[in-house]
């Protein structure tokens, strides 16, 4: 999206006063919500008074999530990048991460002076702007919880991934953010979630506040989103296709997240950050290998040390597609938010830990060599001692595999075996997906794969002719059952 050129003008009087006075009422709601949520007594036991509690907790969570989103908006609009997009000139080459490399990435966007200074001047107008009328956000004080956005295809997928979660043994709730109520399926957000101490958040509920703002946002601008209305204090934020090994409370009460306050996994490749980023939040440009790229299918943060850095997070991403993405990655695999978030924290000078151990694919051998469809990412914990010294190699073990994303393609009972592809070898029979490599394989101590496939096989059986968006779809129980018992039986 274009932006007219044009000196800056000053917001109105009354934008400024309409904003303090939202923010001065989300203060007010926040006060009376956590209020009413310590005044809830032992004998409140029954389900229905349970249900009760959620419904009104949910109702009070959405006015003031509104609130916030009432204050923002004004905000993300008024400091657009006051310039035209950048362009890019092709787009960079996704290389695998060499720590020895110290090749900056190649310049590749159309930028001129003007326009960095434009978007500097905006950068530091919104910036100036949150610190000044948003101090803190809206949260239930020592909580956490996991949330991920799913919606349409991915619910399903979110579902087997939450069973595979809840294997872990861990009860923390989920909060999983839907775009419309048009994605809003009723079997699986008012039986299937609760059962698993989940629940739905419809996001049109909170942008509606502010008529017109929804059309702004799409696809992987909702997760930052959704880190920024969750009620948890601290938050693991996980795709509805990825899911922990391991219990994931180990990983909040332990460095590096107990002084970071961020974690985050990295992907495969080189940074590919454009140098004009660094002129615009006006920082010099730190060395090409002094960490990889991330990847964004789990974050760790806590809200109340890093507020600032989600509300930033979500500017990069609201202005995403046509600035800040091509800036962030210069067209590289998988340009998206997934920069955003270390961005964020590094114009901000606030502190991170990106976990060392590289990300590992995981799939099978074909005839033309080797097929990933997962990735493997790794304990946090291990990782920050070894690479702060205080563990020494001989004293533990590279650090155990903690997450799974099964991101390609989704195992989603409904379309995983509509061709050649994980599960499907090139003459129609059925394979095991997770054949190598052998020591990834070795590592889980575990079946894992059977594991997972079993929590398949539930969705799939569980969900037939429940499911809106299966409406007309039959066979989907008998296919996965009949898998499942020739390849694990």
């Amino acid at each position: 999206m274009a932006i007219p050129r044009g000196s800056w003008q000053p917001r109105p009087r009354q934008r400024k006063r309409n904003g303090l006075i939202a923010f001065g009422l989300m203060v007010i709601s926040t006060w009376l919500f956590f209020s009413h949520s310590g005044s809830q007594t032992p004998s409140q036991t029954s389900s229905q008074a349970a249900k009760q509690h959620d419904d009104e907790q949910y109702d009070d969570s959405t006015f003031m999530n509104g609130q916030l989103w009432q204050t923002l908006y004004p905000f993300l609009t008024d400091y657009a990048p006051q310039c035209d997009p950048p362009l890019r000139q092709g787009s960079a080459e996704s290389v695998i991460f060499d720590p020895s490399n110290a090749k900056y990435p190649p310049k590749l966007l159309d930028m001129s002076g003007e326009s960095v200074g434009a978007m500097r001047e905006a950068h530091r107008l919104f910036v100036k702007a949150i610190k000044r009328n948003i101090p803190t956000l809206p949260y239930q004080p020592d909580t956490r919880g996991l949330v991920s956005t799913a919606g349409g295809e991915y619910l399903p997928v979110l579902v087997a991934s939450l069973r595979m979660l809840r294997r872990t043994g861990t009860k923390l709730p989920m909060e999983v953010f839907l775009a419309h109520w048009n994605e809003y399926e009723g079997y699986i957000c008012d039986v299937i979630l609760p059962s698993l101490n989940a629940r739905c958040v419809v996001l049109s509920e909170i942008l509606d506040v502010m008529p017109g703002s929804h059309s702004m946002i799409q696809k992987f601008q909702y997760k930052p989103l959704a880190m920024l209305f969750s009620s948890f204090e601290n938050i693991l934020f996980l795709d509805a296709d990825a899911f922990p090994i391991h219990n994931p409370e180990i990983i909040f009460n332990n460095d590096p997240f107990t002084s970071k306050g961020l974690v985050t996994w990295p992907d495969f490749w080189a940074p590919t950050t454009a140098h004009q980023f660094y002129e615009i939040i006006s920082q010099g440009r730190p060395a090409p290998n002094l960490r990889q790229s991330t990847k964004s299918g789990a974050v760790l943060i806590s809200r109340k040390t890093h507020f600032h850095t989600i509300l930033l997070a979500t500017y990069y991403n609201f202005w995403g597609p046509s600035y800040y993405y091509p800036i962030l990655s210069q067209g590289a695999s998988g340009e998206s938010d997934k920069e955003t978030f270390l961005a964020a924290a590094t114009a901000l000078k606030q502190p991170f830990y990106q976990v060392r151990q590289s990300i590992r694919a995981l799939g099978r051998h074909t005839r033309n060599g080797f097929a990933g469809s997962t990735t493997i990412q790794y304990n946090p914990i291990d990782d920050y001692l070894l690479m702060t010294k205080k563990k020494k190699t001989g004293e533990t073990t590279a650090p155990a595999p903690f997450f799974v994303h099964v991101n390609y393609p989704k195992f989603n009972p409904t379309t995983i075996f509509r061709a050649i592809g994980p599960v499907m070898k090139e003459d129609g029979s059925y394979t095991r997906a997770w054949t190598a490599p052998e020591d990834v394989i070795e590592s889980f101590g575990t079946d894992l794969e059977r594991q997972y496939w079993a929590e398949v096989r539930w969705t799939g059986c569980k969900l037939e002719e429940k499911l809106i968006g299966w409406r007309g779809q039959t066979g989907i129980c008998g296919r996965v059952e009949d898998y499942y018992n020739t390849i694990f039986a």
